[in-house]
């Protein structure tokens, strides 16, 4: 018997996560070793966070193409039938006289 296949969407999830944190561990290294700025003051949590945002963004963009078409190929069908029984639930709703 095998596993079930985890959601597309915790997939990604888990992957995008997984590149902020490898991002943020890299950012955090090299403000530490001054090969970035370091924040002003007490900022520099905030700004490591913000580096590595800034970093991961695009990196997630790219890197996990497949997975959001997967995401979106897995979601797509679920949003239809939301569509379907939200215009059925109107109509029905259209046709009851005041």
């Amino acid at each position: 018997m095998s596993a079930a296949k985890p959601s597309a969407t915790i997939r990604y999830t888990l992957m995008r996560l997984s590149i902020f944190v490898g991002c943020l561990a890299v950012v955090a290294v090299a403000v530490t070793y001054g090969l970035l700025p370091s924040g002003l003051g007490g900022s520099n949590v905030m700004w490591v966070i913000l580096l590595a945002l800034l970093l991961s963004a695009p990196l997630s963009y790219i890197l996990l193409r497949k997975q959001r078409d997967e995401m979106s190929a897995q979601i797509a069908p679920k949003i239809d039938r939301a569509k379907a029984r939200l215009a059925a639930n109107q109509d029905q709703e259209d046709g009851v006289a005041p």
